[in-house]
């Protein structure tokens, strides 16, 4: 044998090169997380009736049980983006997903209504986390500009369809199964995020500030306004007093921190308050439409949670349609132009169903629901991009995650209001709430209408001037802190 044949035959075997983690595991776990905490603030709506005569609640009871989830989700949300740095967007994302999937099923096995409440805010809790981490896990597994640039839309399509099928899937899990099933059915999806995560990468961990006094002031006076206008009475007024002190804590804290969870500083630009005032106004409308005539529905026209749900299916199925419209005209025209003509669409949608009653035609309700969800749609996008092209590039996380948390606390508040005008005399309280979404939305356009109407070239500075420098970030239709940044395409002079 040939001493060279030998050597190689003797020799130790090289190691073959360690093969890296595919991305589209990192993103199908980020998606199925995203996904599965948009489910579950509409999947829940569909319920409500079956939840309250299952454990003898009344409005009050049913407004919490969507409004523990969103509170929790919209106030932590200011800070899990830096939590999540800290730990790791994975590890983050690890404890996210097992909380949240621990809390559906105390929700599922809920004897009570207490109990079911304590959960549902576990889970909002959970979500918070979960949210930020997604985007982080994205953001690592995709190094190319242009190859984030799509898994992040992917990303963001996601969360959309998840809460376009939430009032579907909520009526056919109720009527298949039972209410529980709305729960239960996150158990797998969080089990197989798990396994996924499994197989990704380890985020490294990373210096972030948190503010907890501003943190826990801002908790206290959100719990504590939504207290007041769900449960009223002399409790109420109480609570009222409450958030009124805490906000006044949180705006000393906020003005002394140098780390702020929201740097007041930003809402010296008129864009900032616009898009952030339209953003709320948005879910005001979006989110409480959903709640009351999930409720009309049933308790009202007497149809089943399945059919409820379905009267839904025209207005959400259109939904991921018209947010990429909304960023092509945004593109091209500025986000003016689809912010004022959403927001005038759902005006529009919101006046026509001032005409709706007990016996109106269910195809002719669900063709009505059409123009206010479509006008919804149409203004997200470019709103969130017009808000990160106001702020420096640095701060693009920050600022999303401040409209992001508005948006979920507008939702709140919204169904927290409009559930107690409903309680007395539903069809009357219910035109009440749609005068006022529709107000509101006639406010934010005319704010809209004093944006800039050509497409912005540059990141801002923070001060209401433009940087000619600075590329800002992108903007996706469900911000966070961990908001990615988007290269620049072309120069322009």
């Amino acid at each position: 044998m040939p001493t060279n044949q030998a050597d190689q035959l003797t020799a130790p075997a090289l190691p073959l090169p360690a093969k890296s983690p595919s991305p589209v595991l990192s993103l199908a776990a980020a998606l199925l997380g995203f996904g599965l905490v948009c489910l579950d603030a509409s999947v829940v709506n569909v319920a409500l009736p079956a939840i309250g005569d299952s454990l003898g609640s009344g409005m009050s009871g049913l407004q919490w049980v969507v409004d523990a989830y969103t509170l929790a989700f919209a106030a932590l949300m200011l800070s899990t983006g830096a939590f999540s740095d800290r730990v790791g967007a994975s590890r983050a994302y690890a404890l996210g997903a097992t909380v949240f999937t621990l809390a559906s099923v105390a929700c599922g096995l809920a004897p009570n209504l207490s109990v079911l409440l304590g959960a549902r805010a576990v889970q909002g809790v959970a979500a918070a986390v979960v949210l930020p981490a997604s985007l982080a896990l994205v953001r690592q597994a995709y190094a190319d500009p242009t190859r984030r640039a799509r898994a992040v839309a992917v990303w963001a399509a996601g969360g959309s369809a998840a809460v376009a099928l939430g009032p579907v899937a909520g009526g056919a899990l109720t009527t298949a199964w039972d209410w529980r099933g709305i729960f239960f059915v996150n158990v797998p999806i969080g089990a197989l995020i798990l396994v996924l995560l499994l197989r990704a990468p380890r985020s490294q961990r990373r210096p972030a500030p948190l503010d907890l006094p501003g943190q826990v002031t801002a908790v206290v006076a959100l719990t504590a306004l939504v207290f007041a206008v769900i449960e009223g009475g002399p409790v109420g007024w109480a609570a009222l007093v409450v958030a009124a002190l805490a906000m006044v804590a949180f705006l000393r804290v906020e003005a002394r921190q140098p780390h702020p969870v929201v740097p007041l500083g930003l809402f010296r630009d008129r864009t900032v308050v616009a898009t952030v005032a339209a953003g709320a106004a948005v879910s005001v409308a979006f989110y409480s439409m959903v709640f009351v005539f999930s409720l009309f529905f049933q308790q009202v026209q007497g149809r089943s949670p399945l059919q409820a749900g379905l009267m839904f299916l025209p207005m959400t199925g259109l939904i991921a349609v018209t947010n990429v419209l909304a960023g092509k005209l945004a593109a091209r025209h500025g986000p003016r132009l689809p912010m004022v003509l959403g927001q005038g669409l759902a005006v529009v949608g919101l006046l026509l169903m001032l005409y709706v009653d007990a016996g109106t035609p269910a195809v002719l309700v669900a063709l009505l629901l059409v123009p206010m969800a479509l006008g919804c749609a149409l203004t997200v996008p470019p709103l969130t991009a017009a808000m990160l092209d106001a702020v420096p590039a640095e701060r693009a996380g920050l600022a999303a995650g401040v409209l992001n948390s508005a948006r979920q606390m507008a939702g709140a508040l919204g169904i927290a209001l409009f559930g107690a005008l409903v309680s007395d005399g539903f069809v009357a309280g219910m035109r009440l709430c749609l005068l006022i979404s529709a107000g509101l939305l006639a406010v934010t356009c005319a704010l809209s209408f004093r944006l800039a109407g050509r497409a912005a070239s540059s990141g801002g500075t923070g001060d209401g001037r433009r940087s000619r420098r600075t590329p800002p970030p992108s903007a996706t239709a469900s911000g966070s802190r961990s908001a990615p940044r988007r290269s620049p395409s072309r120069r322009r002079g």
